[in-house]
């Protein structure tokens, strides 16, 4: 059947206004999706209310299980786990170094061996890594920075030390100030929760708690672009800036506490001295220091020389020979 041209025009119009209704349904349906409850003052219903639960409750479970505690041997802090092989993001004066060995609790109470990696000294922005291969859960990072002030977030972190049978303690909270290092906001962390997860309510990850406010509602972290900018430089390990969150390490200020003699095969320890890091690590009298971080030391100025090359506070692998088995030994060094 054939259509004759003086219609066309006005089958044109119905189909454009046809077409103009369908976008204006697929824009209304759009626009109702979007969540508004970030931009409102105050929650003014109880659907908004009911909103930002669901938003939460939506993703608690998955960004609880990849926040984990960090055992610092006198206390806690937290972090976070960003990749599935075990890459941890925290802050820098919960590792306070660069290859420092810690210990990450998983949310079961699984004790898994991590190594400090790179920080950012003058922001508070630390890597670790879990030496211990696994297939771990883990959060993504919001990379586009597009949250705002006002915006809800969520915190969380093992308040006051790991705690099995309470797990990681979340809160709901809004961003207050958004400076290029710094995020604040009103969510009530303490001691414990330090290096732990910042959230957005879509469940991605835009901070790392730093500061805790005297106030308890006004707490700083460090956002994800500090992270980001400095990403290639802390897993290769760097220790960047001169700020406050961590001592950059002193070469030659590591100290031993042994005496020791040069035989043929190595040298001798004929004295190991009292609370010294040596006596801490298990080494004793009559022990024969074969290797030091995998150098064969047979003279005292070798050893000196391995020791140079340390700071305070750093760990260095020593091979001894004891009752006729090699044995290795990990030593964290005291400071002279």
């Amino acid at each position: 059947m054939m259509l004759h041209k003086k219609y066309i025009p006005q089958i044109n119009a119905i189909f454009a206004a046809v077409l103009l209704l369908a976008v204006g349904c697929l824009c209304t349906v759009a626009y109702s999706e979007v969540p508004t409850f970030n931009y409102q003052k105050v929650p003014k219903t109880t659907q908004d209310l009911i909103a930002i639960q669901d938003a939460l409750v939506e993703n608690l479970e998955r960004v609880r299980k990849a926040t984990v505690s960090i055992s610092l041997g006198e206390g806690f802090g937290s972090g976070v786990i960003v990749s599935a092989d075990g890459l941890v993001l925290t802050a820098a004066h919960v590792t306070a170094a660069v290859g420092k060995e810690l210990t990450v609790i998983l949310n079961d109470g699984t004790r898994l061996q991590a190594i400090s990696m790179g920080l950012v000294s003058n922001t508070d922005a630390a890597m670790m890594r879990i030496t211990e291969s696994g297939d771990y859960p883990y959060v993504e990072i919001n990379k586009n920075n597009d949250y705002r002030l006002s915006h809800w977030v969520m915190a969380l972190g093992h308040s006051g030390g790991f705690d099995e049978e309470r797990g990681p303690v979340v809160r709901l909270g809004r961003i207050l100030k958004d400076s290029e290092t710094t995020l604040h906001t009103d969510c009530k962390v303490i001691g414990g929760d330090s290096g732990g997860p910042l959230f957005d309510l879509n469940g991605e990850l835009i901070g790392i708690h730093s500061r805790v406010s005297k106030s308890m509602e006004q707490n700083m972290h460090v956002p994800m672009r500090e992270y980001i900018k400095n990403w290639k430089s802390m897993k290769e390990d760097e220790f960047l800036g001169d700020g406050p969150f961590a001592k950059r390490p002193v070469k030659g200020t590591g100290f031993l506490g042994v005496s020791t003699t040069e035989i043929d095969d190595g040298l001798l320890i004929k004295k190991v001295g009292k609370n010294s890091a040596a006596e801490k690590a298990g080494l004793k009298t009559g022990d024969l220091i074969c290797k030091v971080n995998d150098r064969k030391i047979t003279l005292k100025a070798e050893l000196k020389d391995e020791l140079k090359q340390m700071a305070a506070d750093q760990t260095i692998t020593i091979t001894i020979l004891r009752n006729k088995q090699l044995e290795k030994f990990k030593v964290k060094l005291g400071s002279k």
